[in-house]
């Protein structure tokens, strides 16, 4: 900084939109466009304050921009019996739509490119499939998955990387009607028949491995053992990641299982035709998964529909993703961000999907990828853009990035350094837009919004269409109070809000996870506090769950491993802020005479990142000879949080030995 420029103050905005910019945004066409009763829409507050104001007429909008194939049918958007709770609402009882269709239908939005999707790993592959590939191997893969029985209401699952033949499997199998669920390779078996043995998918699509940090992970080898455990499978697709189609005759797999390659899978004598199964804006089209401190991973049950209209508002209005513009994120096929990225296909997108380490085989690769590809929507996590810092990265210096015009962060929250970083070293008129939600709604509560100055350390704003508030514990609102923390919560009926948990029949557990926080309204299990701009700032989760890296990890599934081991009795796994990011610290009571050296330390990592995934394992492992419980036993996970991130214990009164939480104060001061 030069001696004759002011320091900027910390009032200041690090960046205000331009009127072009401005003026090419989807809200330009919701100030021309949209008829209503209310004054004339001047800002996106404006905005905001109608579309839940007037949610019938504002999703009745919506459907009709997003849904380019489909019957409305009559009567309202939006219908709920009088007295009824939000999660009870209907959006759009009487239409009938298919979520791949209208994805498909991106292609014909004026201004889209000839491509869909381009695929890069860092192994430095590269493939680009138009909008037609895509339609045939769609309409190929939909008549092979028929010809396996695969019909409405049937489940398809996929264990794969980030690549094409995932989204192909998403959109044949939506196309049938069928549910769709996905997780990542780096899932051990444990990890994934904890989640798909609940679904009973009738195909499986397999990679023979993945890379990674340079390193090639195979995982074919697992498939005999995987199969055993998930009996509903008659169908398993192996999709060549490694290099060569496999020899699949070698693999010693149940006689009732079909085992056979993406290539054979896709060769049909002639091209089949392309049919869509449209469905009720309330059929279940995606199941995704959200681990808890208790029991296995809940199986979230979304519609299809639903996801089309939030994710439509999300990348249109609040991203201002366009026809033509090439959209990416970094993420994998067992977190929300990829259905979110799928969706902007819809909006007549190309998708840049990218597979392996954001850090091989350097520093820059995605910054690389930025460049090569000529990316405009950039999303990483805020781990990623912390580590970029650190390192000293400077994109605007060694990359050339006209066509980027925002970055996205989810994941934790990003912190102010962070922001600065990104405007000083990566670019100084780029739109940077915060945003947290969950898979709990495969989508965001709080996010960009391009109309808007950028603030440090702040997100823009609420969702549009939502009634996002920090509250009190007993539901009074701190809007108009900034700075004051409460739990981030929604009180409005959504369309992405999910139907439920598979299997929780009298919805109980759903109740208890989202609407016993702050009674009424939908708790999302983050701190949170208004700030003065009328944006916010995500402080971390309030409950137990964990989340490292931007993955939302369950307790549950770290305990049910390491628990596995003779030498631990019993293990309280807990989320330490650490920067912009959280770390995972793991705490065990051992047998009698057993002592926790680096030989027991590598065999509970090991297990982690066998059983469930190089994500569960913690940073720290640390031996103690008492865990604080509740008087009903349950261990008191976030008392433990709340000493070792420095806050105020909820709930102490509860304990039955509240002495325990002692040997956690100044426990991991050191690093």
């Amino acid at each position: 900084m030069s001696a004759e420029t002011p320091p900027r103050l910390l009032s200041d905005p690090l960046w205000v939109p331009s009127k072009q910019a401005v003026g090419s945004t989807a809200m330009e066409i919701f100030r021309r466009e949209i008829s209503h009763d209310f004054e004339p829409l001047t800002d996106s507050a404006a905005l905001h304050a109608w579309s839940v104001a007037a949610p019938d007429s504002f999703w009745d909008q919506i459907f009709r921009r997003a849904v380019s194939h489909g019957d409305r049918g009559p009567g309202p958007a939006l219908a709920h019996d009088e007295g009824a709770a939000p999660r009870h609402a209907r959006f759009f009882p009487n239409a009938q739509l298919n979520y791949a269709e209208n994805v498909l239908a991106g292609a014909d939005r004026p201004g889209a490119g000839p491509v869909a999707i381009v695929y890069r790993t860092e192994a430095g592959t590269r493939r680009e499939l138009s909008w037609q590939q895509l339609r045939d191997q769609v309409a190929r893969l939909a008549n092979r998955l028929a010809a396996a029985g695969v019909a409405p209401g049937d489940t398809v699952a996929c264990w794969l990387p980030n690549c094409p033949e995932t989204v192909v499997t998403m959109l044949a199998a939506n196309s049938l009607g069928a549910v769709f669920s996905s997780t990542s390779p780096d899932f051990g078996v444990d990890g994934v028949v904890d989640r798909f043995a609940q679904i009973a998918p009738k195909v499986l699509v397999v990679a023979d491995g993945y890379r990674y940090g340079g390193r090639e992970h195979r995982r074919l080898e697992l498939l005999p053992e995987l199969l055993g455990k998930l009996e509903t499978v008659g169908l398993v697709i192996v999709v060549s990641e490694l290099g060569p189609e496999p020899v699949l005759a070698e693999l010693t797999c149940p006689t009732a299982v079909t085992v056979e390659g993406w290539a054979a899978a896709m060769a049909a004598a002639e091209l089949p035709e392309l049919r869509f199964h449209r469905q009720g804006f309330a059929d279940p089209g995606f199941v995704l998964f959200s681990s808890g401190t208790t029991g296995l991973p809940k199986c979230i049950v979304h519609r299809a529909a639903g996801l089309l209209l939030k994710h439509w508002t999300e990348h249109v209005l609040h991203s201002d993703i366009r026809p033509g513009d090439r959209v990416f994120y970094f993420t994998t096929c067992g977190w929300m961000m990829w259905n979110w990225l799928v969706g902007a296909l819809a909006v007549g997108a190309t998708i840049v999907l990218y597979d392996g380490s954001p850090f091989a085989p350097d520093s820059g690769v995605l910054w690389d990828l930025a460049q090569d590809e000529e990316v405009t929507f950039f999303g990483v996590g805020a781990k990623y853009l912390d580590a970029c810092r650190s390192q000293g990265l400077r994109p605007a210096e060694t990359h050339r990035l006209p066509a980027l015009r925002t970055i996205a962060s989810t994941g934790s929250p990003l912190s102010a350094d962070c922001f600065e970083y990104v405007y000083d070293s990566v670019a100084a008129d780029i739109h940077l837009a915060s945003i947290s939600g969950g898979t709990d709604i495969c989508g965001c509560f709080v996010l960009g919004d391009p109309t808007r100055a950028v603030y440090a350390g702040e997100i823009q704003g609420p969702a549009i269409g939502l009634a996002v508030d920090v509250a009190t514990e007993d539901g009074q609102s701190l809007a108009g109070q900034p700075g004051r923390q409460g739990e981030l919560v929604c009180r409005n009926a959504f369309p992405s809000m999910p139907l439920g948990f598979l299997g929780d029949l009298d919805g109980a557990r759903f109740e208890a996870a989202y609407f016993s926080g702050v009674a009424g309204v939908w708790t999302q299990g983050d701190f949170a506090e208004w700030t003065d701009h009328g944006g916010f700032v995500i402080s971390g989760r309030s409950d137990a769950t964990l989340n490292s890296g931007g993955v939302r990890i369950g307790t549950a599934e770290i305990y049910r491993q390491v628990e596995a081991l003779p030498e631990v009795l019993e293990s309280l796994a807990i989320g330490q802020v650490e920067g912009a990011d959280t770390r995972i610290v793991l705490f065990v009571r051992l047998a009698p005479g057993v002592r926790l050296d680096e030989t027991l330390t590598s065999r509970i990592k090991t297990r982690l990142r066998s059983h469930a995934s190089p994500r569960h394992v913690p940073a720290r492992i640390l031996a103690v000879e008492d865990l604080p419980r509740t008087r009903s036993g349950k261990l008191a996970e976030l008392a433990v949080a709340d000493v070792v991130n420095g806050r105020p214990v909820r709930n102490s009164g509860a304990l039955a030995n509240p002495e325990s939480l002692e040997v956690f104060r100044g426990i991991l001061t050191n690093p």
